[in-house]
């Protein structure tokens, strides 16, 4: 689960397993970066996406955070982590420790964008091991009270993608209760062939003010966007194009997004 008293950037990513391979590779290992399982990745690769990102997330920020880093080939290799750990967990306090060590725990949200069938696709978000999955603000509301029910029973963050939708708060006043976490949305279409459309960050307070619950952006990949998002007191920055390929500049580029989101 993520923190209400944090900000974070969520990394999309939409184009192939080598891409995101590359990709995870070069990020800089913080807690506060959120990886996508993005719904072209999935729709192209299926499951494997999600558990992918995954493993490689893990062993990446495992790595940056764990000073044992050899693999486990002995009884003595073990007790030696097991003892780590356990000083580790000695440094905090009981409520402060679990928080200490989640950044050994990748957080990946599986973008199902789910329209029908939500306990069936939250049960494929779980088994492939996100920690987040999508569904469709447009969504019958049976689909979203059984979408939100599922992911609270498995122990998932339940996001629901406002995208196309006039009045998110009043699909949010039809349900059972409420996600763990709205999406505000402008489309990647909407962004290519109807530029004047803006991203609703109005209904971020509009939102806050009636449930406590977690603002995520999505459709803006400039610097200057992702500071209007946090301005507008959006709790995750959702970005994707400046991360849709591999490049030399990909560490500077989440640096900076990060610097903008602290």
């Amino acid at each position: 689960m993520l923190s209400k008293k944090k900000k974070y950037l969520q990394i999309a990513l939409n184009s192939t397993i080598e891409d995101a391979c590359d990709i995870i590779s070069r990020l800089p290992p913080d807690q506060r970066i959120i990886l996508e399982a993005g719904t072209p990745l999935i729709k192209n690769y299926g499951a494997f996406a999600i558990r992918k990102i995954k493993q490689l997330w893990e062993q990446r920020l495992e790595n940056e955070f764990n000073p044992i880093k050899s693999k486990k080939n002995t009884i003595l290799d073990i007790l030696i982590e097991t003892n780590f750990k356990k000083n580790l967990f000695g440094m905090f306090s009981s409520s402060e420790s679990s928080e200490a060590l989640s950044p050994l725990k990748a957080y990946v949200v599986a973008d199902l964008k789910c329209m029908d069938r939500g306990f069936r696709e939250v049960i494929i978000a779980k088994e492939s091991g996100a920690s987040a999955a999508t569904a469709l603000g447009n969504a019958p509301v049976e689909t979203l009270n059984s979408f939100i029910g599922a992911c609270k029973e498995n122990d998932l963050d339940s996001m629901i993608d406002m995208m196309n939708v006039e009045h998110p708060t009043a699909v949010l006043s039809k349900l059972k209760e409420p996600p763990n976490i709205v999406i505000l949305h402008r489309g990647v279409d909407e962004e290519d062939f109807n530029p004047e459309k803006e991203i609703p960050y109005y209904e971020i307070q509009n939102i806050k003010s009636a449930y406590d619950i977690m603002i995520a952006v999505a459709g803006g990949d400039e610097i200057q966007e992702a500071q209007r998002a946090i301005f507008n007191d959006a709790d995750i920055v959702v970005v994707w194009r400046a991360f849709y390929k591999s490049s030399d500049d990909t560490i500077k580029l989440a640096k900076d997004f990060l610097k903008e989101i602290r």
